[in-house]
């Protein structure tokens, strides 16, 4: 009798840790435009002063920040507003889709980006 209560209190820490090596393998597998690298090419909506445009950037992202000033972090509330709105109406305007970033990092620390398109190859 001893070994089947044994069993029955190993058993559900076994099935415990394989889930949680599971989730933690699912977690670590990115899927998505937020992704490290930025397989999207996305830009920050408005843009900002202190970063400069990548290399790569796209066409949608260059017009963007040619039609809309920069902002800052001192930039006033009613300025910064207006200036994202400006910068989402060009997304849209030259074929992009603006997406909303609810979990910000240090790779993604705008709230709002435009995802340009990109036409895919076949």
């Amino acid at each position: 009798m001893r070994s089947i209560d044994m069993l029955r209190r190993i058993c559900p820490l076994v099935l415990a840790l394989l889930l949680g090596v599971f989730a933690t393998v699912v977690q670590a597998e990115c899927t998505g435009c937020l992704c490290p690298g930025n397989p999207c090419k996305l830009c920050s909506l408005p843009p900002t002063k202190d970063t400069s445009p990548a290399k790569d950037e796209a066409a949608a992202c260059l017009k963007i920040r040619e039609k809309v000033p920069p902002v800052s972090k001192n930039t006033e509330p009613n300025e910064h507003y207006a200036s994202l709105n400006n910068a989402m109406r060009e997304c849209v305007k030259n074929g992009g889709d603006v997406i909303v970033n609810s979990r910000r990092n240090k790779e993604f620390p705008s709230k709002h980006y435009c995802k340009p398109y990109v036409a895919s190859t076949p």
